[in-house]
């Protein structure tokens, strides 16, 4: 008996730990410049999509690319969002009437008409250990 339980504890560890192995690798091509940084966003809810990220990273540019993998991420529904903070303000600047004048995309290369780009559009699965790559175009 309490074999079976050692045993069943160590099963469901290893499944847990198996669980969160997903990679989403994340580039980013077409940067006017490599002024400034590409701050890219992971997000796990459509709630959340856009306004609070679940994670999240500032990556440098280089050659007008950046490349970034987010590691140990559960089984789960994501959208990634990015935008190239050019004036280094450490946020998406807008003109008066609210639209970008820095460059921004999002995963499955997701556009908006008339605003931002949909969860729908952006979302993609992770499981099972897999490694998701996405290449974004700015």
């Amino acid at each position: 008996m309490k074999h079976s339980i050692v045993m069943s504890i160590i099963f469901l560890s290893g499944i847990l730990i198996l669980s969160a192995q997903n990679s989403t690798e994340v580039e980013i091509i077409n940067f006017d410049s490599n002024k400034g940084a590409a701050f890219i966003g992971l997000y796990n809810t459509e709630d959340s999509f856009l306004e609070n990220e679940y994670k999240g990273k500032e990556v440098e540019i280089k050659d007008k690319k950046a490349i970034f993998t987010f590691k140990d991420i559960p089984d789960g529904i994501y959208a990634v969002s990015v935008f190239h903070d050019e004036d280094d303000n450490g946020e998406l600047t807008t003109n008066f009437l609210g639209i970008p004048k820095e460059s921004y995309g999002a995963s499955n290369n997701a556009k908006g008409t008339f605003g931002p780009p949909k969860w729908e559009n952006a979302k993609f699965e992770v499981r099972n250990g897999e490694i998701v790559k996405l290449k974004i175009r700015l």
